[in-house]
């Protein structure tokens, strides 16, 4: 199994490359996507999560309110160590259960938002970092999401350099341009893949 770790900063069009790495066969593996998944309503996730933080914390139709959560966790790092110590283990269980589901000879993506910022490179046999420049985030960001631009350029400065991450990079995929030019360039990175899952 060739365990490829998928980053990018906001704004970069990680998402987008994905998404057609799992249409060309990729496992996805998205942490972000599971952590919403195991507080959803009904689970034995989001019940804990209501027995340490209390009614509050939940919407008028029983799901979490993260905005509110959000603002409980994040001005007190005791809060937000108890809300990890709920969903971090969840979300390894998720991703073991997906890992032990997928073939000996799968490609697996982890979707890492943070994987530069937490040194996480270690981990993967292939780091692909998703890059384009800070004007064209900023821009992608207004277009797409609305976001006012000093919200954009907060969200950037906040997360690693575009340096810190290209430097844990085996392959970069340039995102600048149109979806067409990114569907031939992830099309190459697949080979790429495909051929270093091959030796094994």
């Amino acid at each position: 199994m060739l365990k490829t770790g998928l980053t990018g900063g906001i704004g970069s069009g990680k998402s987008e490359v994905s998404k057609r790495l799992a249409a060309r066969g990729a496992v996805v593996i998205d942490a972000d996507r599971i952590a919403r998944e195991v507080v959803e309503p009904g689970t034995p996730g989001l019940a804990r999560v209501v027995g340490v933080f209390g009614d509050e914390v939940l919407r008028p139709d029983g799901s979490l309110n993260r905005e509110k959560l959000g603002s409980i966790v994040f001005a007190d790092s005791e809060r937000l160590a108890a809300l990890n110590a709920i969903v971090h283990p969840l979300v390894g269980e998720r991703v073991a259960e997906l890992q032990s589901g997928a073939a000996d000879d799968a490609i697996t993506v982890y979707d890492v938002p943070l994987l530069a910022e937490n040194n996480l490179a270690p981990m993967y046999d292939v780091v692909i970092v998703v890059d384009a420049s800070d004007e064209t985030r900023i821009r992608r960001l207004a277009e797409h999401r609305g976001m006012p631009a000093a919200d954009a350029e907060a969200r950037i400065a906040a997360q690693a350099s575009r340096e810190d991450r290209l430097a844990v990079a085996d392959i970069v995929i340039s995102n600048e341009g149109t979806l067409d030019e990114l569907d031939a360039r992830v099309d190459e990175v697949w080979e790429e893949l495909t051929r270093r899952a091959a030796r094994g």
